[in-house]
C-alpha cells in the first residue's frame, strides 16, 4: 500500500511534497569523472563518502555556508575547481525535466495548500528556485538548510504543518524514502510512499483532484 499510517477519504487541506526523486529527477552519475575524477571514484562512492562526512549534517542543516562546503569538498576530493565550477557540477545532478507535470501543481494549488519539504542545501535551493517553474505553486517551502533540521526528525514536520496551517489528519505528505514517510505517519499525517508518478496521479484522481 502506498499510504503508511492513516489514508485520506477526501481531498486534504494541505499537501506537502518532497522534492528530490518525487518532483525533480536526481542523476548522481553526472558526478562521475568530475567530483571523483582525480581520485577515480564512482558517483556512488562519492555519495557514500559525503553522507558519512562529519560535516554533512552541518551542510544539510544550514550550519555551513556554500563557500565553506566548496572548500571542504575540494580538499576532500582534491578538486581543481573554483566556486562557480563546483556549483555547476553540484547542480548538474538535478534533471531539468521533472517527474510530475507542472499543470498538476497548478490544479492542486486551486484546492489545497501546497508545501515543499526537502532535505537539501543552499546551492541546490538557489538553483531549483531559479530554474524550475513548478516552485511558483508552492507558497510554503521548508528546506532543512533553512530550518536547521532534517527529515525524519519530527521537528521539521511540525514546522511544515505550522506553515501550511493544517492539522496532521488534514495533511498529505509525499516522499520517496520510506523512513521519511514512516516518520510522518507516526505523527498522524497521511503519508504516501512515492514509487511512481502513475501511482500518485491515480491517487489524486481518486480524490478528484486530478483527471487521468
Amino acid at each position: 500500500m502506498p499510504f503508511l499510517g492513516p489514508s485520506l477519504d477526501q481531498a486534504p487541506r494541505a499537501i506537502i511534497f518532497d522534492v528530490g526523486r518525487v518532483i525533480i529527477r536526481v542523476d548522481l552519475s553526472r558526478w562521475s569523472g568530475t567530483l571523483g575524477g582525480p581520485l577515480g571514484k564512482s558517483h556512488l562512492q562519492i555519495l557514500r563518502e559525503l553522507e558519512a562526512d562529519p560535516h554533512w549534517p552541518d551542510w544539510q542543516e544550514g550550519r555551513m555556508n556554500a563557500h565553506d562546503w566548496h572548500r571542504h569538498v575540494r580538499e576532500k576530493f582534491q578538486l581543481p575547481l573554483n566556486f562557480d565550477q563546483f556549483c555547476a557540477i553540484w547542480n548538474s545532478v538535478l534533471d531539468p525535466i521533472t517527474i510530475l507535470p507542472d499543470i498538476l501543481f497548478e490544479r492542486l494549488a486551486a484546492n489545497c495548500r501546497l508545501a515543499l519539504l526537502s532535505n537539501t542545501d543552499p546551492i541546490h535551493v538557489a538553483h531549483f528556485e531559479a530554474t524550475f517553474p513548478f516552485v511558483r505553486h508552492f507558497p510554503v517551502r521548508v528546506y532543512s538548510c533553512r530550518v536547521g533540521s532534517s527529515k525524519p526528525a519530527p521537528v521539521i514536520y511540525h514546522h511544515a504543518l505550522r506553515e501550511v496551517d493544517a492539522l496532521p489528519q488534514e495533511t498529505m505528505f509525499i516522499d520517496d524514502l520510506r523512513e521519511n514517510v514512516m516518520a510522518a505517519a507516526g505523527l498522524g499525517i497521511s503519508a504516501f510512499h512515492f514509487t511512481s508518478a502513475e501511482e500518485l496521479l491515480s491517487e489524486f484522481s481518486r480524490m478528484k483532484l486530478w483527471a487521468l
